[in-house]
């Protein structure tokens, strides 16, 4: 009995010092998830803010207190010094005498020197080039029909009351400024006026417009006979007004071709219009399930938005030194693994049966990583592990496949413009203009990949001939040719 007091009491004491330090760290994880929850309500607030505003400029966050210095830094990495070349060919010489006085101390006694230095200047032709066609007008004698001709630079035969035209150039400088770099119809009004001394209107920009992309759609499908036969295409969607109802502007990417969509739907319908069900190329996209009703295609999964969601659940964990950002942390290690595999594979440094090993490898972490249960941790982990469940056989594609990207960047770069324009005017108000929009921007993409003057490539097709101008404009960039209706 007397021993039984002596430890009752010593035992007492230790559970009741347990329960103080149990009580401790209960009350300090409580003080951090406080914290935790406060910082989270304040980005939850500011991201509510941030989309009522969308026309708003791009922000990130507070600017930071000792920012880095602007460009590119000195060093062996830095590149070649580059500068302005001056023109191969020059349209006009100015001479240029010595000043009466000498600029420092006013002097009058100057010397000429034999040298002479030259200064290189290339200026925008301000007044425009005003033509006037007199076209002669004649009859079939066979048929009786009304016969007139037709210079190369004509974009039409229309006389009368449509007699006043822009010429082809000044043209395609509208259907540019309006679909390809996002300018509102009343801007560039503005802008022909004050750079060009061009007076239009919007409505007349409007006609332009929808006139340049009805004499360009047998290019447009052209483009899309040529994305359909490629052999690996990139995918993506995102969202578009038309008349104020939500549609999707799809961007699909090949190799030498760049091909926009505006659809109502964000279904399969669209992915079998442009590929086909059947389509046995590869797909990279970032995981949005209608691209897995492909069956016969290889996928690819976009590593760039697994990473920016693997940063964003580290983020909103409270930092990785947390629990439950082990997942998304060990996810990007992963990532980082197969981009170093990659480099080997491509420098030649590792065989093709090193290589299958490596890659078999990648698979077994990936697999222990995600059917886990216990590396999920909480809601927006599980979603992660799910999504790369899912998607487990899509995930090293670009390893197995060398061409292959890990990364949707070629279609995140084509469809950057067309989100950076929807914070300008949101979409488009009628149906006609998201025709318009939709095969001006894809042409133009083409031009870009297929190294064809925009410009020039619209003024021709332009200026052809009705009965001609399908197959030039297919020529030019070396599309085929779509099947006459």
């Amino acid at each position: 009995m007397e021993m039984e007091s002596r430890e009752g009491p010593s035992h007492r004491d230790e559970e009741l010092e347990a329960q103080r330090r149990e009580n401790a760290a209960l009350r300090a994880e409580n003080e951090r998830l406080k914290v935790l929850i406060e910082e989270l309500e304040k980005k939850l607030q500011e991201a509510l803010r941030a989309s009522k505003r969308q026309a708003a400029p791009f922000s990130k966050s507070a600017p930071k207190e000792h920012p880095e210095k602007p460009g590119r830094k000195p060093g062996a990495a830095y590149g070649e010094h580059a500068h302005r070349m001056p023109p191969e060919e020059v349209d006009e010489i100015i001479r240029v005498d010595l000043p009466p006085r000498c600029q420092g101390c006013g002097g009058t006694r100057i010397k000429r020197l034999a040298q002479t230095a030259q200064q290189f200047q290339e200026e925008m032709p301000r007044k425009p080039i005003r033509r006037r066609f007199d076209i002669e007008v004649g009859e079939c004698q066979d048929c009786g029909s009304r016969v007139q001709g037709r210079h190369a630079w004509q974009t039409s035969d229309a006389t009368g009351a449509a007699a006043a035209q822009l010429g082809p150039e000044a043209q395609a400088m509208v259907a540019s400024l309006k679909d390809e770099i996002g300018v509102s119809h009343g801007k560039i009004c503005k802008v022909m006026d004050r750079a060009f001394d061009m007076h239009l209107t919007p409505g007349g920009v409007a006609q332009i417009v929808l006139r340049v992309a009805q004499r360009i759609q047998a290019a447009y499908q052209g483009i899309q006979i040529v994305v359909r036969r490629s052999r690996q295409v990139e995918g993506d969607e995102t969202s578009w007004k038309v008349a104020g109802k939500l549609q999707w502007l799809w961007t699909f990417v090949c190799r030498t071709a760049t091909l926009f969509l505006v659809r109502p739907s964000r279904g399969f319908d669209v992915i079998e219009e442009v590929l086909g069900a059947a389509y046995r190329g590869i797909v990279g996209h970032d995981g949005w399930s209608p691209y897995d009703k492909l069956k016969q295609a290889l996928h690819e999964q976009c590593w760039g938005h697994i990473g920016r969601r693997c940063e964003e659940l580290i983020e909103s964990a409270g930092g990785p030194q947390l629990g439950r950002a082990r997942l998304p942390m060990r996810v990007l290690e992963i990532f980082h693994d197969a981009l170093a595999l990659r480099d080997r594979r491509d420098r030649r440094d590792i065989s093709r049966h090193g290589l299958a090993v490596a890659v078999g490898r990648l698979h077994g972490r990936m697999y222990d990583l995600v059917m886990a249960p216990k590396s999920w941790g909480y809601a927006e982990n599980r979603k992660l592990a799910r999504h790369l469940g899912i998607h487990f056989d899509q995930l090293f594609t670009f390893l197995e496949h060398p061409g292959v990207e890990p990364t949707a960047w070629k279609v995140d770069q084509a469809s950057r413009f067309a989100i950076v324009n929807r914070k300008v005017f949101g979409g488009n108000r009628y149906e006609s203009g998201a025709r318009a929009m939709e095969r001006i921007c894809s042409v133009g993409a083409t031009c870009v990949k297929r190294a064809v003057d925009f410009f020039t490539y619209l003024a021709r097709v332009l200026c052809a001939p009705q009965a001609k101008r399908d197959k030039l404009a297919c020529r030019l960039l070396e599309l085929p040719a779509p099947n006459p209706v």
